[in-house]
């Protein structure tokens, strides 16, 4: 039997205990600080003095905002879109929390930063006790309620996938990019970070909606209010792009464009359309199909004169949609609108939002192997909403 008496560090393949180890190596530093505390006023700022500050220094610029960004952006989502019932309310009661200590430790590192900077170039004794226990105490008590309430969690609800899911972004932050020869045609994710049952969904599907939209927003999702709209010419030919919903309520999904643009014009010969929302991060996207509608001028207005007034001069100036010789045209038209219209320019009627109404809407929560949930709304004829569960 060989047994190695060097303490490894565990690899990303099991990221809860990389977790674990870096809270090891934040207990070491603490330590020094305290050793150091002793040292300095028998010893003064010497060589061995230096060395322990440039080490504790070394740790808490580099090491340890990685290992609060793995919480922040990737365990704590990760655990908040996989949770129910009693776990979901342990997070909502402890994640605030610990974000909180993130940023508290964070400016208290501030304050000793500076005092170590001196020690660790000779230039000064001083660190304050009451600092140094200030900042040991915040991670011990911070450390203590990771490691007893959300490590065993995660460690309980997370499939293999979802593991290695976090150890591959955990790689990726500290620039550790894992080779692969796959092909276009192997390129798959299993998902697996929740899953969605009849009972989990809200009777009112804007209402859920609106759930999951905030869920995505607490999640970190990249621009989760950015939709694909789809509409069709008068050949019946599809066209999609992707734009920022502005409003939703029970009327329907609001945005705001010019109204000669293409969609425009294809929304004046066919006023149907479907909106698709991928929010990749959580696994879920959202399919919303209706008829649209303008909106009123006076939302068309209100919107508009919310703008930067930038933003403003650029509707005027451009014609969306049409050919153009070229950038600088396109800057020359928008300079010569800024001198026209000044810092008040005036909403043009050709500019303003459009409503989808729904008529269908389905939330999908991606599930491993490829056997996805599925729940779709269709609204009746008496305005209220048949709920079904559609296979993948």
């Amino acid at each position: 039997m060989s047994i190695s008496l060097i303490d490894t560090a565990p690899d990303f393949n099991q990221p809860i205990a990389v977790l674990k180890h870096c809270h090891d190596r934040i207990r070491k530093q603490l330590q020094t600080l305290q050793n150091l505390l002793g040292h300095l006023p028998q010893h003064g700022a010497d060589t061995a003095a230096q060395k322990a500050a440039e080490a504790i220094l070394k740790y808490f610029d580099n090491a340890a905002p990685l290992h609060h960004g793995d919480e922040e952006q990737d365990l704590m989502p990760m655990l908040q879109a996989t949770a129910r019932g009693a776990d979901a309310a342990l997070l909502a009661a402890v994640v605030p929390g610990i974000l909180a200590d993130h940023a508290r430790m964070d400016a208290e590192w501030t304050i000793l930063k500076s005092q170590l900077d001196k020690i660790a170039n000779g230039s000064s004794t001083a660190l304050s006790v009451e600092d140094v226990n200030r900042f040991s105490e915040a991670y011990a008590a911070h450390m203590l309620t990771e490691e007893t309430q959300i490590a065993p969690m995660a460690k309980r609800l997370f499939t293999d996938e979802q593991m290695e899911l976090l150890g591959q972004a955990m790689q990726r932050r500290r620039g550790i990019v894992p080779t692969s020869a796959q092909t276009l045609a192997d390129l798959r994710l299993d998902y697996g970070l929740a899953s969605l049952s009849e009972e989990d969904v809200l009777a009112n599907p804007i209402a859920q909606f609106s759930k999951w939209f905030d869920e995505a927003l607490n999640a970190q999702v990249a621009e989760p209010n950015a939709m694909s709209v789809s509409t069709v010419d008068a050949d019946g030919k599809p066209t999609s792009r992707i734009v920022l919903i502005k409003q939703y309520d029970e009327r329907g999904f609001t945005w705001y464009t010019n109204y000669d643009s293409q969609k425009g014009q294809q929304l004046a010969a066919n006023p149907h359309a479907a909106l698709l929302f991928f929010w990749s991060e959580v696994e879920r996207q959202v399919r919303i199909e209706g008829r649209v509608e303008k909106t009123s001028a006076e939302e068309s207005d209100k919107y508009f004169y919310s703008r930067p007034v930038k933003s403003q001069l650029a509707a005027l100036a451009s014609k969306q949609s049409a050919p153009i010789a070229s950038r600088a045209q396109m800057e020359e038209n928008y300079e010569a609108v800024a001198q026209a219209e000044g810092e008040q320019p005036k909403r043009p009627d050709y500019w303003g939002g459009y409503r989808l109404v729904p008529e269908r809407i389905e939330f999908w929560q991606g599930r491993r192997s490829r056997f996805h949930d599925r729940i779709v709304y269709v609204r009746q004829p008496d305005g209220s909403w048949l709920k079904q569960r559609l296979q993948p």
